[in-house]
């Protein structure tokens, strides 16, 4: 089956995660996506283990679906290739500095007249209306920036950063809103446009969009902060045997909760009764509950809350997670055979489509395996494919795909 995006070109001058995951999401939608990487290819090349050099774990899994062409876009040759990809193509998108993309050519400005329908997309690490505009941006210092890893102080001492890469995520899952979106309006007006996603404004949006809290009002009724999800006592609780990850939020799971472990009276307790009163206690209501969790194993304490109706869980370490019966059965794990890499664990979307749910997508490509295709799709004759490779412009495998 196509997918939902089956027709749909898309132009991929993005590098690292925040945009290879918001193009590996368009691909595995049915979009056709052709990723031009740098001579030395993509950085995540080399990051994670891998059976050849250029072919590491986080770049198999960042990027299925994609057709790899290997350019110099400091020849003008190279260039011109993509000028023609642009003409060819409906979405082009890039996490490349707007000052170099402009030095090379590649501004919206430049590309439009190629092809005035044209959705481009710039992943960017600061919006263009700020005097940040143009620096260099990474998930670290975007979760500092954008308030993540200030967070952690409000609870349980010294700032840090969540240990996966939320910044770009969070901007990769938007680039993918602002892409469908955009080619929506587009079927409807016929119109494209520029679209700008920034990952510190991408951060900051989700981060305040808990945490202005008090600060929502003017003037203020009450700091900034949400108290329970700031709450040191909000993690995984310990239990005679193990760890337990338990959410009792609404009033009614409180109840039961409260009824569950033979203290109704705390139903009625003036602290406790009600969502905004909890939440200017939660401190001590969780380091109750702390004390409380850990007199069951946790098997006991699953069985019986989720028979209760209250959300809960085992803490998953990585190994675990990988072997979930739940991720097994809803057949969220695949295994492939990759041409050079051999038997690959894979992941499929997140979620289902009723008609459009799109076939598995090709398998992480190696680099500049698709080069010579790509350009005789584009209409470029033998000798120009050629004279292309032999000056430098375009790579293409040495050895069979993977073992150069």
């Amino acid at each position: 089956m196509p997918g939902a995006l089956d027709g749909i070109r898309i132009l991929d001058l993005t590098s690292v995660l925040m945009g290879p995951s918001a193009t590996q999401m368009l691909a595995e939608m049915g979009a056709e996506v052709i990723k031009i990487e740098a001579q030395g290819g993509d950085t995540t090349r080399g990051i994670g283990p891998g059976r050849t050099p250029s072919m590491g774990s986080n770049f198999l899994n960042m990027n299925r679906g994609k057709r790899s062409v290997a350019l110099d876009l400091k020849r003008a040759s190279g260039i011109r290739v993509v000028e023609h990809m642009v003409a060819w193509c409906d979405v082009f998108i890039h996490n490349i500095r707007p000052q170099a993309a402009a030095r090379l050519g590649l501004s919206d400005a430049h590309l439009r007249p190629l092809k005035p329908s044209l959705i481009y997309c710039a992943l960017t690490g600061y919006g263009s209306g700020g005097p940040y505009a143009g620096q260099a941006a990474y998930d670290d210092l975007i979760q500092g920036q954008g308030g993540i890893a200030g967070l952690f102080q409000r609870g349980e001492g010294p700032p840090r950063y969540v240990p996966t890469p939320v910044a770009d995520r969070v901007a990769g899952l938007n680039a993918v809103v602002a892409v469908t979106s955009s080619l929506l309006y587009r079927e409807r007006t016929g119109q494209g446009q520029y679209v700008e996603v920034p990952m510190f404004e991408s951060v900051a949006h989700m981060v305040l969009s808990d945490h202005t809290y008090g600060r929502t009002h003017q003037p203020p009724l009450g700091p900034a902060g949400y108290d329970r999800v700031l709450s040191a006592a909000r993690r995984p609780y310990a239990t005679s045997d193990g760890w337990l990850c338990v959410l009792i939020y609404q009033d009614r799971h409180w109840q039961r909760f409260f009824a569950l472990v033979d203290r109704p009276d705390m139903a009625a307790d003036p602290r406790f009764a009600t969502m905004r009163s909890r939440n200017a206690h939660i401190d001590e209501l969780y380091a109750w509950v702390a004390q409380v969790l850990q007199t069951r194993s946790t098997q006991e304490w699953i069985d019986c809350l989720r028979q209760q109706d209250i959300p809960a869980g085992p803490l998953h370490t990585l190994e675990s997670l990988l072997e979930d019966e739940h991720l097994h059965q809803s057949g969220f794990f695949t295994e492939i055979d990759h041409p050079s890499e051999g038997r690959l664990r894979s992941m499929r979307l997140p979620m289902t489509w009723s008609v459009s749910t799109p076939d598995a997508p090709r398998p992480a490509p190696n680099l500049g395996e698709h080069g010579p295709e790509v350009l005789r799709e584009l209409g470029f004759e033998e000798s120009e494919i050629t004279a292309l490779v032999a000056e430098g412009t375009l790579r293409v495998p040495t050895a069979s795909p993977g073992r150069s």
